[in-house]
């Protein structure tokens, strides 16, 4: 039917073309495979709504800092209670840095957004 749109598509673009004119978006998720692995480095991005790496390994003494590149803010936020990452709420382009003291697994969250999650692994 013209004008009809079915039941979980949008009508055609302004174009007139259809919405399946289009190659199909990858179903994968974005932390499959080599991207779980940990990664060496002091760097965190936030992109995408992400932390990326999403595990850092460290050494103790070294000096993480989280870098916002998304339009949203986002907090680096220990998942445990009273853990010592607890940055404000970061505006696109601010950051956070910690100096990790002691060896452990860290794990961290965004409040305002907390299916964002990942770890730094601190070793001697």
């Amino acid at each position: 039917m013209p004008g009809a749109s079915t039941p979980g598509h949008a009508a055609s673009n302004a174009l007139g073309a259809s919405p399946m004119a289009h190659a199909p978006m990858p179903m994968s998720s974005p932390k499959a495979g080599a991207a779980d692995a940990p990664v060496a480095g002091d760097a965190v991005a936030i992109k995408n709504f992400t932390f990326s790496p999403n595990t850092l390994k460290v050494k103790v003494g070294m000096t993480v800092t989280w870098t916002n590149q998304d339009t949203d803010a986002h907090t680096v936020t220990s998942a445990a209670p009273g853990g010592p990452l607890h940055s404000p709420a970061l505006a696109p382009h601010a950051t956070y840095s910690y100096r990790f003291t002691e060896p452990g697994t860290y794990a961290y969250l965004c409040t305002i957004h907390p299916f964002m999650t990942a770890t730094v692994e601190v070793t001697r």
